[in-house]
């Protein structure tokens, strides 16, 4: 049951972060899905740089820092794609 609640976790954070980069109807659900899950590594990654914590459940500041994290890839991918 933890993976089907991670991927929902996933879905929303990238969800959330496609619609605050504008990129919600140029990709489909799996790459929400993908980009939140990654964006969760990498805003834990980021946050643990500055001494916080990072994801540790299902709770706001995961989900903020999940968010966060897969603004950071799409971001990213927008400049590679240049």
């Amino acid at each position: 049951m933890g993976i089907v609640l991670w991927i929902i976790f996933g879905a929303l954070a990238g969800w959330i972060a496609s619609i605050l980069m504008k990129t919600n109807y140029s990709q489909g659900m799996m790459m929400d899905i993908v980009l939140g899950i990654v964006g969760a590594v990498v805003g834990g990654f980021l946050m643990g740089l500055v001494g916080q914590s990072g994801v540790n459940g299902f709770t706001l500041y995961s989900l903020i820092v999940a968010v966060i994290g897969a603004v950071v890839v799409i971001f990213i991918g927008r400049k590679l794609k240049r």
